[in-house]
């Protein structure tokens, strides 16, 4: 992520590197009606801007709707926070090719639980920032001084690279 003139396909590549690493994100309404709560975001490589997440139908975000997320890598060192439009998306193809043990595990009843449903936020825009702190900013981090711009990483503002939204 050199700058906010990076190619979005580019970003959004880099974005879903971090979250295969780890896919735990904060979800919650963007009217901040309630509080965010993690979940863990199910990538399919096959479909642009959108994020799953399998989730309990009492769950909070549930009803759908605007949606903000935000992201922090493993590492620490790449952060993310997005906003889209949620809904229940009970596809039996989608929720086949996205089951996991992992979710297997939240979902004692398998996939016929009477409690899983299956959540599709189609991402809208998105701010990425990378903390790639230069040597010197590190330096000065350490000892203390002021850390310039070029010293501190990138920032990257995207809309949505997808062709066409679902109807």
């Amino acid at each position: 992520m050199a700058d906010a003139n990076t190619d979005p396909r580019k970003l959004k590549e880099d974005l879903w590197k971090k979250m295969a690493d780890s896919p735990f994100v904060m979800v919650g309404k963007a009217d901040g009606s309630s509080h965010s709560e993690p979940l863990t975001a199910q990538l399919d490589k096959d479909q642009v801007d959108t994020l799953f997440f399998f989730i309990g139908k009492d769950n909070r975000v549930a009803g759908g709707g605007k949606i903000m997320m935000q992201y922090v890598s493993k590492g620490h060192d790449f952060f993310a926070c997005l906003d889209g439009d949620a809904r229940i998306d009970n596809d039996r193809a989608q929720i086949d090719k996205l089951w996991n043990k992992q979710v297997e595990a939240w979902f004692p009843g398998g996939k016929e639980d009477p409690n899983l449903a299956l959540l599709r936020v189609d991402i809208d825009s998105a701010e990425l920032w990378e903390t790639d702190i230069s040597l010197g900013g590190r330096l000065k981090m350490l000892f203390g001084g002021t850390i310039r711009s070029d010293e501190a990483g990138s920032h990257a503002k995207v809309q949505t690279t997808a062709e066409s939204s679902p109807a």
